[in-house]
């Protein structure tokens, strides 16, 4: 059980800084737009304490490791899902799980208290903006994942009614989960301009079988990191900073109900499954998700610290438990618990640290493209090798009595 592991050893390294007179401090309400393009930060204009389209507005970087918007081939997806040509789709599964959905268990669940404002206005310091972002770039990804449910529910209409009620309703959690994280933003007394988000930010095409591969690890590696900092901070509630962890064991739910429906699309489309071309795909995006976090979380160590997980064994922890998951369907994956794997995970934090730190140099851009080279090429070989380490053969859609593990 994770709930036992030892991973989530407390540090003392990073300690927050608590305010004695809260009501004193952060005055001030910002609005934040994402930005297309790389522009360094701009300075945030001081407004009233009602946020306005006339706020100061504060740029976030895109980079590889930024969460992305999606898009994909929705005629494709009209036929995948169309009962006349496609005879592999168990409507009687997808027609039990849209009862699920519409039991909406977390109908009640976001409900706000007093408590969030009292416990933002306390953290001071670097620990606060490591919380703006870590709420940023979750009401983002949340976000991303409403507008692509919303899109696929709407044109899956005609097709298949009961799919699309279904990407529906998972629109419909992923627009409360954003909206909540946005309103946790408020507590820090600013607030995500997702209008903006959707006119503005930049989509990323990926054709309807890459849509299932990655938006299943998504949803999935999303239900094991909640749940395991849910556990954590459960038995360590000294590390409870802000509240909105308490709501993760219900929360990660969502994720995992997603997770389950998306094994169920693939499971009726045994194309995806079932030859050497499906077990390349599976391993190139495991390796993608589980790399993407390693490195992302990685930068944001202080984070983790500031509720007492120690960054890696987390981390490392969430792809086991991933990784055993997606073996239940994947016709491959990735040797995650060969020791070898990690030293590779670590090699490429390396990599990326010094890839970081050429590009917050002041050198000229021609000398940073330069010293980016060598570096570039080591990141490369090392995503090469660990996608090359002999791979775990593991579930097929060849198993008629294959049920997804739920964990309600």
């Amino acid at each position: 059980m994770a709930a036992e592991m030892a991973l989530l050893k407390p540090i003392s390294k990073f300690t927050p800084k608590l305010s004695t007179n809260p009501r004193t401090q952060h005055a001030k309400f910002f609005t934040i737009t994402m930005s297309t393009t790389s522009q360094p930060t701009t300075k945030a204009a001081t407004t009233a304490a009602k946020p306005s389209k006339k706020a100061g507005k504060t740029a976030i970087k895109e980079t590889l490791l930024t969460p992305r918007f999606y898009t994909t081939d929705f005629d494709e997806m009209e036929r995948l899902f169309n009962t006349e040509i496609n005879k592999n789709l168990n409507q009687s599964e997808f027609e039990a799980l849209l009862q699920e959905f519409k039991t909406d268990y977390n109908q009640t669940h976001f409900v706000r208290n007093k408590e969030f404002k009292e416990a933002a206005d306390k953290i001071e310091g670097p620990l606060r903006q490591i919380f703006v972002e870590f709420l940023e770039r979750s009401c983002t990804a949340e976000f991303s994942g409403f507008l692509l449910y919303k899109e696929l529910g709407r044109r899956l209409k005609k097709t298949n009614p009961v799919v699309a009620e279904i990407f529906s309703l998972m629109s419909r959690d992923e627009a409360r989960h954003a909206g909540f994280l946005n309103k946790g933003l408020s507590d820090f007394n600013l607030a995500l301009d997702l209008g903006f988000l959707t006119k503005a930010r930049k989509y990323t095409f990926f054709k309807p079988m890459f849509i299932f591969y990655a938006t299943y690890l998504s949803e999935k590696i999303g239900y094991w990191r909640y749940i395991t900092i849910y556990r954590h901070l459960k038995a360590n509630p000294e590390y409870q900073l802000y509240p909105i962890f308490k709501y993760f064991e219900n929360w990660c739910q969502d994720e995992n109900r997603h997770g389950d429906f998306f094994s169920a699309l693939l499971k009726a489309q045994p194309q995806f499954l079932n030859d050497w071309k499906a077990k390349l795909w599976s391993r190139f995006f495991c390796l993608s998700v589980y790399v993407t976090m390693y490195l992302n979380d990685c930068q944001r160590t202080a984070f983790y610290e500031g509720i007492g997980l120690d960054t890696k064994e987390f981390d490392m922890h969430v792809i086991i438990e991933t990784n055993r998951t997606t073996a239940r369907i994947f016709p491959a994956v990735l040797d995650v618990e060969n020791p070898e794997f990690k030293r590779k995970l670590d090699k490429m934090v390396e990599i990326n640290q010094e890839l970081v730190a050429v590009g917050e140099s002041q050198d000229i851009p021609l000398v940073k493209n330069l010293k980016r080279i060598p570096l570039v090429a080591a990141l490369v070989s090392e995503l090469l090798a660990a996608y090359l380490m002999p791979p775990v053969e593991s579930g097929s859609v060849d198993f008629a009595d294959f049920e997804p593990q739920l964990v309600y």
